[in-house]
């Protein structure tokens, strides 16, 4: 059974975290810089994937780097400076992970280095070297550590975005039902704009005590993203510092999962409870935005049909503002279905519009059904509003996630340096 609990990234055992202003970004005193420490003995299973944007951020370069050995110790991250399209960037992210290293006394490549925010500035790390002792003393295992670690990566992020669940795994290979010891895993992301597939202005940072080979993470997280952070837009960028980092650190005691089995399934459906659950978080805190959007497709011929239409209506700028001004324009949803790509027969989508208010049904065959607007207008005022597609031509189905168009977008991006 998947139970939510507080706590994030500290959620499981022997890991720890905390948040601090260091001053890299002029003019505010939020936390800027964050450490999340495995303090486990041994090492900690690591697996990352990255955005898939050809301009990367240093850091994203480094910490490959740093993890192709499948192991890591901890994560350091600042905000407000990207790090990215700077010419001594790779020396900066280095230099970065030293400094945690030699305050934590591990190796420098034990640590994952993550950076957020404005592309193109110079990145200077005396305030990290001067904040780290900081850092490393307020370390805490409670869930305060994982809210100002949370807080330390926000940029134009306006609510945190933490979610951790217990879970079941065998204690022993033989997997006996009565042998069962209580895992977690736990995550914090950031992520409001530059929020497109695949990836997004999003940093993830997953922790789970469960024991499990690093290779197998690294395979099922490549999976899971292809149906949770690579199924979410709010604007149609991709960022260039995207990266979702898992660490495992085996403290559970759990029977280490070494291969495909019923444990590998259980811990792959736990795992996409979380990152489907920070999936929405981010969705719903896109910049700007005043409403959660769902799209639900079914019925499609394959999985790589269901993903690519729930994406495309998700994506669409038409859509979005659509759902902003509470107007049921379904035929802006068989639009993007129709240059999706998609393998589909247009003329057997069904469109449903729902939310807390109800349910009402637009399009039937690829065809209009008369419908009440003022009905309509009220289930779409709602701030989720689910679009349920039909197309009717099969058994597979996807979900995708995204946030209605705002004014406010446009002045939070007009003046995002300043």
């Amino acid at each position: 059974m998947i139970q939510s609990i507080p706590g994030g990234v500290c959620a499981a055992h022997g890991f720890a975290a905390n948040g601090v202003h260091c001053g890299i970004r002029a003019g505010h005193a939020e936390r800027d810089l964050s450490l999340i420490v495995s303090t486990s003995k041994n090492p900690a299973s690591a697996a990352a994937v990255y955005t898939t944007n050809k301009v990367k951020g240093a850091p994203l370069i480094v910490t490959a780097e740093h993890i192709a050995d499948g192991c890591a110790r901890a994560i350091v991250c600042n905000s407000g400076n990207a790090n990215t399209c700077n010419a001594d960037g790779y020396d900066i992210a280095q230099e970065m992970s030293a400094i945690a290293a030699a305050e934590l006394g591990f190796a420098p490549e034990d640590i994952v280095v993550a950076s957020t925010g404005v592309i193109g500035q110079p990145l200077c790390t005396d305030p990290i070297a001067q904040a780290m002792p900081e850092l490393v003393a307020g370390l805490t295992s409670d869930a305060d550590g994982s809210t100002a670690a949370e807080q330390g990566i926000m940029t134009t992020d306006t609510v945190e975005k933490q979610f951790a669940v217990s879970f079941e795994l065998p204690a022993d290979a033989e997997g006996a039902e009565n042998s069962q010891v209580t895992c977690h895993i736990g995550g914090i992301a950031k992520g409001s704009g530059m929020i497109h597939p695949n990836m997004a202005t999003m940093l993830v940072f997953i922790t789970t005590d469960a024991a499990i080979d690093a290779e197998l993470l690294h395979e099922i997280l490549v999976e899971d993203v292809q149906y949770s952070f690579n199924m979410v837009s709010v604007d149609g960028d991709t960022s260039t510092n995207d990266m979702v980092v898992v660490l495992a650190n085996g403290e559970a005691g759990n029977a280490c999962i070494t291969g495909h089995g019923p444990a590998l399934d259980t811990f792959k459906a736990v795992l996409a409870h979380v990152t489907q659950a920070l999936c929405r978080m981010i969705a719903h805190d896109g910049e700007g935005a005043t409403k959660l959007l769902t799209c639900q497709v079914s019925g499609a011929v394959d999985k790589a049909a269901a993903r690519t239409t729930a994406k495309a209506i998700i994506c669409s700028s038409l859509v979005k503002a659509a759902m902003f001004g509470a107007d049921a324009n379904w035929g802006r949803v068989l639009c993007a279905i129709g240059y999706s790509g998609a393998a589909v027969d247009i003329n057997k989508v069904n469109v449903d519009f729902r939310s807390s208010q109800g349910e009402i049904a637009v399009c039937r065959d690829g065809a209009g059904v008369p419908f009440s607007e003022e009905i309509a207008k009220q289930i779409l005022l709602q701030d989720e509003i689910i679009i349920v597609v039909d197309l009717q031509d099969g058994d597979a189905c996807a979900t995708a996630w995204g946030c209605d168009l705002t004014y406010d977008y446009v002045r939070i991006n007009g003046d995002y340096r300043t």
